[in-house]
């Protein structure tokens, strides 16, 4: 009975074995999406009249697992969603993950992005993390070096 379970199990692991290779020739095929086509796809998405606040979130969510900082016309379409859906502590929030996600060309990409979206942040009210001080830690204690 043991030996018949094990050969079972050493078929279904042989058979098995070979399926990645197959898997990954699968995913290879189809069409890949443009720059263009994925900034329009996310911008379409947040612009969306009927959106709610966990769609907002999942957008914001994806955007920040891909490989990119997200371009300002996607950032401007995120602050009109957050606008809409009334969530300012996101729209902050979002701001700062998008300054992290800029990693270390932050002093190159960030004042772009600034400088790119500050008239709509202004348009809807909307403080950036360094206008209200959450750049700096608020209660930091001083480093006992500098004592």
């Amino acid at each position: 009975m043991l030996r018949a379970v094990g050969r079972t199990l050493q078929t279904a692991v042989r058979s098995t074995a070979f399926r990645p290779s197959v898997v990954a020739v699968r995913r290879s095929h189809g069409h890949e999406e443009t720059d263009e086509e994925f900034d329009a796809r996310y911008v379409k998405y947040l612009s969306r009249p009927d959106i709610d606040g966990w769609e907002v979130r999942k957008a914001m969510n994806d955007l920040q697992g891909h490989d990119c900082v997200p371009e300002p016309k996607i950032v401007i379409a995120a602050m009109k969603a957050c606008r809409k859906v009334n969530d300012y502590a996101l729209a902050v929030r979002y701001l700062e993950a998008v300054k992290d996600k800029c990693g270390p060309k932050v002093k190159e990409i960030w004042p772009y992005l600034l400088k790119e979206i500050s008239p709509t942040l202004k348009e809807l009210g909307i403080l950036t993390p360094e206008e209200m001080g959450y750049d700096k830690p608020e209660l930091a204690m001083k480093d006992v070096y500098d004592m």
